[in-house]
């Protein structure tokens, strides 16, 4: 049968054995190559000797599109408007689905020039903080603007009002010009 000896050494066995069991779940064990698992970090703004400029905030490789982006190349001018108003429809099959999202983006990025209800009576214009009258959605003349123009206008901008094609993804443009289209301008 088994001798002292086997059971001191099988005893000798469990004890190594359920002593490499850790019960630190936050320690991973020891690391042979601890500049792989903990590189150095650079803060964005900081000198880096990684690079030639000493940089560690990078500029994009030229001529590469951010991930999700369609870039906008019509430049603001009053052909590249009357253009787009022409020859560019709402993509967007417009629906219930499609007229709640475009109000959510433009209460998020529209509100709060033109107002809640498109008059051109959003809080920076009423308050007194912004100087000049947003558009009003709600006039004849902007009832028969083509969506286009509207998209293009959302886009890159018209008069006073700046650019949103950088803030504002193409889908969500259509859809807040959906909302302006089929919901503010049918509200009498």
């Amino acid at each position: 049968m088994f001798k002292p000896a086997s059971y001191i050494s099988l005893l000798f066995l469990a004890i190594i054995f359920l002593s490499a069991c850790d019960r630190n779940r936050n320690h991973p064990g020891h690391s042979y190559f601890p500049d792989m698992a903990n590189s150095r970090a650079y803060e964005s703004y900081t000198a880096n000797p990684n690079f030639a400029d000493n940089l560690t905030a990078r500029l994009p490789v030229k001529g590469t599109i951010p991930r999700g982006m369609i870039p906008y190349t019509l430049e603001k001018s009053d052909e590249n408007r009357e253009l787009t108003g022409k020859n560019w429809d709402n993509p967007l099959i417009i629906n219930e689905e499609t007229l709640i999202a475009g109000k959510k983006k433009y209460e998020v990025f529209c509100i709060y020039c033109h107002g809640e209800v498109g008059d051109g009576q959003g809080y920076l214009v009423t308050s007194g903080r912004y100087p000049y009258q947003a558009a009003n959605l709600l006039s004849n003349k902007m009832k028969k603007v083509p969506d286009g123009e509207i998209f293009h206008v959302i886009s890159v901008g018209w008069g006073i009002m700046g650019a949103h094609a950088s803030q504002i993804s193409q889908e969500d443009r259509w859809r807040i010009t959906a909302y302006v289209k089929n919901k503010l301008q049918k509200i009498e």
